[in-house]
Order: structure tokens, then sequence, then C-alpha cells
């Protein structure tokens, strides 16, 4: 069940979706500033809601319910052998955490986008644009640094919540492609809930559809939010 909350939003005009190209997108966008905390948007995260920067969203689209909503209990989830063999493989890493945003986050980010993401969205990158995605005034994300011989490699944005964790983005260093961080840093996020005793990792929204939006469904068991109910899904994927 999802927690019902009173909220003033507004909805934006429709645009051409990021996500499936032949789609219109349209979003409510929260009004109510007496939410903007981190136990508000804890109560957003149930209900589908979703931060960028500052904003808090939610799709509304007028003609496609492609986004879902996708958690997974901190407690019940199952590495499958495929994300086992990936933790295996980063043992070298070490993970820091920081509350500050530090210039070479920014400088992985810039050759992240222009080497991994050139035909998106997010392309050029700008420390404008970075700033706005990720930062945000009300509530500070905590960065997961993964350093290998103290190299900076990846870094993953997380909103630390008071029983949750919100993954917001993860970038890495191209020449680490191979070591799957991307997934390594689900996990680490996973294991970071565990030790600190929150329930559920939020991993934003589920686009079947999209490539780049799908991976998260690998994860298992997961809930979705499906007609304003969390399912819960429980088939393993390698």
């Amino acid at each position: 069940m999802t927690e019902e909350v009173i909220l003033k939003v507004g909805l934006t005009p429709q645009h051409p979706c990021s996500y499936l190209g032949h789609e219109q997108e349209q979003l409510l966008v929260l009004m109510d500033h007496s939410l903007l905390n981190a136990t508000g948007y804890e109560r957003l995260l149930t209900a589908g809601f979703r931060r960028s920067g500052n904003d808090i969203y939610r799709p509304h689209c007028p003609a496609c319910n492609a986004c879902q909503s996708l958690r997974i209990h901190s407690e019940q989830f199952q590495p499958s052998r495929s994300q086992k063999r990936i933790r295996q493989l980063n043992q070298d890493i070490e993970l820091i955490f920081s509350y500050d945003d530090k210039p070479e986050y920014y400088q992985l980010y810039e050759r992240y986008i222009r080497e991994r993401h050139h035909d998106g969205s997010m392309y050029p990158p700008s420390h404008s644009q970075y700033q706005g995605f990720l930062h945000c005034d009300w509530m500070p994300p905590l960065y997961l640094e993964m350093r290998h011989q103290h190299r900076l490699v990846g870094v993953a944005t997380t909103d630390l919540l008071p029983h949750s964790l919100s993954a917001m983005y993860t970038f890495f260093d191209p020449d680490f492609a191979d070591r799957s961080l991307g997934t390594f840093a689900i996990l680490s996020q996973l294991d970071l809930a565990r030790k600190t005793n929150r329930k559920w990792l939020y991993l934003g929204y589920l686009v079947e559809a999209c490539r780049k939006m799908n991976y998260k469904r690998k994860y298992h068991p997961h809930e979705r939010l499906i007609q304003g109910e969390w399912k819960i899904i429980d088939s393993k994927s390698e």
C-alpha cells in the first residue's frame, strides 16, 4: 500500500519523452514547499515521486504508463550469480562516503557523459547542468566514492533518508567499464542500507522498453508501483 498524501502540484506542458521517443511526456511537479525535507521526500517516494535537483516530480503522461517506480528491500534482496561475480571482481575498490562535492567529481562526470552518453539528452555536459541535476539545497546528497589504488574511478550519488536510500545517479571512469561499476554501486548502496538499518533502496523509474532504464529489473526481489500499489516482483534474473 502507498501512503495517501494530499499535494499541491503543477502540470508541465507535453513534450517529447526522453525515454521513449515516440511518446509525449508530462510531469506533475510538487508546489508544496513544506514537504521539501528528508521526511517529506521519503513520503513522496512511496507515492512514485522523484527528485531532480531541488524539484520533485512524477510522470503524468496522457497516453503512457511505462514508468514504474522501483524499490528493493535491503534485507530481502538476493544477489544473482552475475551480481556476486561483480562484487567479487571489485573487492579491490575502496568505498568512501562524503557530503562534499569535490572538484574531481565533476571532472569524472564530464568525461563519463562525453564518452558514454554523447548521444543522450545530458550531452554536452556542463557544470551548471551537473549542479542543477544532482545538487539539492534542502537535502544535500551523499556521494559514494569508488577508488582504485587511490584513483577516483566512480561516484554514486544517493539521498540518505530516515528509513531508506534513494539512488540518484552513478558515473564512472570509462577505462573501468569492464568492472560493471554501475551494478557495484547499487550493491554497495544496498549494503549501506542494511548496515544503517534502512529498509528500502529506491532506484527511480523502470522503463521496460528503454535499454538505459530497464537494468533495474535485474535486482530481486523488488517492488514496483503499479496502479498505485506496490507489487512484489520475485523472479530471478541473471
